[in-house]
């Protein structure tokens, strides 16, 4: 009998899939357990195992294609087994350019990259095997013909994480050059991103990824972000706090932290790091910025688990610091370095990402002094951390000398946290940040 293949759920609240890659097609043996597909909720990437041993058949989900938790996505049969005579359809449309919009004197479907490397090396298209959905030509496919390095190699065959199968297939790197660093020698993105700058592929590297005019769907992560971020500024009315933090004692505090760090062979204690544990510290006292209205209900959180919001190419991700309040600044500082690593690899799993409390998400690295966040619901609150810039400032004897400030920007709930709460919130944080050796008071 043939063992239906759905759309899994590994989220609560996880109400769609986006399909990313078919490892096994149509036709090909699998075993049960073998990893077959990557998939992508609005958070991770997630590998997709088979659910019983046979032939492949009857896909109906392509890479793109949102599909709603529980939809039958494909089947496995048993040798000269049939598929069932009710099709399978997914349910949400493949989303296509109108015909009306593409050139007609364009007869071979191909990406914009492929079109452009192709005239640059005197490729002819028509003689380009195509992988891209639809049978479009992408920069691997050009890649392929181009490149004497090697022969091509079906990425179905590679050992590879499913981040760093999405890099190569972005970047249209030749996964079989690549050498793995990962255990049992599984390439990882960092193996794929090295590659990258090696001569051969430096080559390849000037055509642009997205050019003007080109179509991209909003699924996967940039479709939740929208969503979110809409209901949460439409729904939530949000105050804003300002506060201007001397930051003398707090690097001095860091740095103590890193000499002591060095001696044991710990990880550096990052910025981040930092404000992540003195943060959790002072939503001890203020249980209301650590708190969130669920279904006309307050829930004032026993744990405090700070989210530390990280930008990727792509979208945003908020990973999470779980009970930081209890935890020690080098193990903050393993945690954080661990997280915002593996993020950005594109290798957190579900837990990583849920149960936030609270987030922190600092611009100052991209030059920013000062900016309003959007709150992450359910949270109540957010904090937004700018640049530290070097100020003039009056010091309580009179004189006047140049420290550098930070501004920080509370963003709060005011359905649950009202003016006077996150005043005092914001107050307490910028005396703690002034004078760090609360810490260990």
């Amino acid at each position: 009998m043939a063992i239906e293949m759905i759309m899994p759920k590994v989220d609560m609240d996880q109400e769609t899939g986006t399909v990313v890659e078919w490892l096994k097609g149509n036709g090909q043996q699998v075993e049960e357990g073998e990893t077959i597909l990557v998939m992508e909720t609005d958070k991770i990437a997630i590998d997709v195992e088979a659910p019983g041993t046979g032939i492949l058949d009857g896909i109906s989900a392509n890479p793109g294609d949102v599909v709603p938790i529980g939809t039958v996505i494909a089947y496995i049969l048993a040798e000269g087994e049939d598929l069932p005579k009710k099709p399978i359809e997914s349910k949400e449309p493949v989303l296509e350019i109108p015909e009306s919009s593409v050139p007609a004197e364009i007869e071979i479907s191909a990406t914009p990259v492929a079109r452009n490397m192709a005239a640059v090396h005197g490729v002819n298209l028509a003689v380009v095997d195509s992988t891209g959905t639809g049978g479009k030509v992408t920069k691997a496919d050009v890649q392929a013909v181009v490149s004497r390095a090697a022969k091509p190699v079906d990425p179905r065959e590679i050992y590879a994480t499913p981040a760093a199968r999405r890099t190569a297939r972005i970047e249209a790197v030749n996964m079989g050059l690549v050498r793995g660093s990962g255990p049992g020698s599984r390439i990882q993105v960092a193996d794929v991103k090295g590659y990258l700058t090696s001569k051969t592929q430096a080559d390849f590297a000037a055509s642009p990824q997205i050019q003007a005019g080109e179509v991209i769907p909003l699924i996967g992560m940039r479709r939740t972000i929208a969503e979110r971020l809409t209901a949460s500024y439409q729904s939530i009315p949000h105050i804003q706090f300002t506060v201007r933090v001397d930051m003398t004692n707090f690097f001095k505090a860091r740095n103590d932290y890193n000499e002591l760090a060095l001696k044991r062979g710990d990880d550096k204690v990052s910025v981040t790091a930092v404000l992540v544990k003195l943060v959790s510290m002072v939503l001890t006292d203020h249980p209301w910025v650590n708190s969130s209205l669920i279904d006309d209900k307050i829930i004032l959180h026993k744990d405090i688990n700070i989210g530390v919001a990280v930008a990727l190419e792509k979208g945003l991700i908020v990973p999470v610091v779980k009970n930081a309040d209890q935890k020690g600044i080098s193990l903050i500082a393993f945690e954080t370095n661990d997280l915002i690593t593996r993020a950005r690899e594109e290798n957190l799993n579900s837990a990583d990402v849920k149960d936030g409390t609270f987030t922190i998400t600092n611009l100052g690295p991209f030059g920013v002094e000062q900016f309003n966040a959007i709150i992450n619901p359910p949270e109540a609150g957010i904090l937004a951390v700018g640049s530290t810039t070097s100020e003039v400032v009056a010091l309580p004897d009179g004189t006047i000398a140049t420290r550098p400030i930070m501004r920080l920007t509370l963003s709060a709930d005011h359905r649950i946290v009202d003016g006077a709460v996150a005043a005092r919130f914001i107050g307490d944080l910028k005396t703690t940040l002034e004078n760090p050796i609360l810490m260990n008071y």
